[in-house]
């Protein structure tokens, strides 16, 4: 009896370079004008003036020593984390709000490893050539035109992997001044750090491993099926249409006219193999949905330039839903929007935006807190007098130094003591703890059981603030 001898299998697949062709069409014109946005916005918004009292003139600028963040005219603390919070919930409920009415669009127009595999193989083009070029240049032996080439392509995703991450730390204090030290070498230690991990981290994601980090690292693509139901857009090739009874044929002889063509019953996809060299993940889309699909849309503007040419009816690979194309005769594609789950994804997208936007335009630009010293709850003057002593806690939140008044209203005059007087000055993201008593005679006491601090900042006196407080005496404990 002979025993089969089980081959070795290596652990792990070798990569096998994807060599992309370029396209044109409406989906691509679209994904450019993406890319032109983020970029202007990513590597432009540092170097944006913006005007304001005290602090540099950024208008995006994270200012971790004083732990405060500059967005335009919105300054925000640590205390404002739940902003934050909200606005992961948000995203995260628009991800999947967006995959289950479109599919994985956000990967295929605004994922950031999308934008920049874009611009590194646009890179690859302008330096060596369109796709036979680029086949023919990792064919050929090493010699001065290959070694010149691809050391030219590498050499600009080099650079434009370091001018990532300098944009990146850009961010954290005012530009200008941190490029000059950076490169003087009296950048912080964080900065060098910061500036290498990303640097190698995004040569090594947009112009080595490009669609497999797509594939094997990002788990989106592994659990976008659960997002999925039969009414989700995703980029799709009509099977019925393109294979027919006796599948695909290259348009030869009578088998170019159309008409005949469905009448002996080949399918309109004629096998060119453009939408697969268009795919920036390799996969082709005629054997289905994939989850390496990433719905660029790239392939969909690629068959139709072939459609176009051969004189075929576009739509041969289209957005489209799974129930539609299960149809006899599928209807026009359109967005589902009527369904419990895009409902119910609505309805949270708006109640979070709502609070998200009602938190920010509601803030005050300082938090107060009064607390009364309760060790002695009160003191027994020597003339019979009667005092309470309190800590008033103020924090400017404001992106400008600022001035507060505190006075107390319910009380008689002369009763407050301040031991900074009072105005008290609050520096941009500071806190400052001010001491005050409260005096009254024997026969006040039982007049003021309770007063207000009254906490005005002197140049928005409409942002007052009032903090009730008792005042104790013998008679509370009675």
């Amino acid at each position: 009896m002979n025993v089969g001898i089980e081959e070795p299998r290596a652990l792990y697949q070798k990569r096998i370079p994807i060599v992309t062709r370029s396209v044109k069409g409406r989906f691509r014109n679209f994904k450019w004008g993406v890319m032109v946005l983020a970029y202007t916005v990513y590597f432009g918004l540092p170097w944006l003036p913006w005007t304001r009292e005290g602090v540099a003139s950024q208008a995006i600028m994270f200012d971790l020593a004083q732990r405060r963040f500059f967005i335009f005219d919105l300054v925000m603390y640590p205390q404002n984390v739940f902003w934050l919070a909200l606005l992961l919930f948000i995203a995260a409920v628009m991800l999947f709000f967006a995959t289950t009415l479109i599919g994985r669009a956000f990967c295929g127009y605004f994922c950031f490893q999308t934008l920049w595999t874009d611009i590194f193989v646009r890179i690859e083009k302008l330096v060596q050539g369109e796709r036979p070029a680029r086949i023919r240049l990792q064919r050929q032996p090493w010699d001065k035109e290959k070694i010149l080439k691809l050391g030219a392509t590498h050499a600009l995703w080099v650079l434009l992997s370091f001018w990532t991450g300098m944009t990146f730390v850009l961010y954290y204090g005012y530009a200008p001044d941190i490029l000059v030290r950076f490169f003087t070498g009296h950048a912080a230690y964080a900065a060098y750090v910061t500036v290498f991990s990303l640097t190698v981290s995004t040569y090594a994601a947009a112009g080595l491993m490009r669609e497999q980090i797509c594939a094997y690292v990002c788990p989106y693509g592994r659990f976008q099926s659960v997002m999925y139901d039969p009414e989700t857009m995703a980029v799709a090739y009509d099977a019925k249409r393109g294979d027919a009874k006796l599948g695909r044929a290259a348009p030869k002889g009578e088998l170019k006219i159309h008409e005949i063509r469905q009448n002996k019953g080949y399918g309109d996809c004629i096998d060119c193999g453009f939408c697969v060299q268009v795919c920036p993940t390799g996969i082709d889309i005629r054997d289905g949905l994939q989850y390496a699909c990433i719905s660029c849309g790239l392939c969909i503007d690629a068959c139709n330039i072939i459609m176009d040419s051969v004189g075929y009816p576009r739509g041969l690979i289209r957005y489209d839903s799974e129930a539609n194309m299960a149809k006899p005769v599928p209807a026009k594609p359109h967005i589902h929007w009527m369904r419990p789950k895009v409902l119910g994804y609505s309805i949270i997208l708006s109640v979070m935006t709502g609070a998200l936007i009602y938190s920010i335009t509601s803030r005050t630009t300082f938090e107060h807190d009064v607390h009364q010293i309760r060790q002695p709850l009160y003191v027994v003057l020597s003339n019979g007098d009667i005092r309470n002593r309190y800590q008033i806690r103020l924090t400017n939140k404001s992106g400008k130094d600022m001035r507060y008044r505190i006075t107390t209203q319910g009380l008689p005059r002369g009763a407050l003591d301040l031991d900074e007087g009072q105005a008290v000055t609050v520096h941009s993201g500071n806190s400052v703890v001010v001491q005050a008593s409260i005096k009254l005679t024997p026969q006040q006491v039982g007049k003021y059981p309770r007063f207000d601090f009254v906490i005005t900042p002197l140049s928005q006196p409409k942002d007052k603030a009032i903090e009730q407080v008792n005042f104790y005496s013998r008679k509370n404990e009675q």
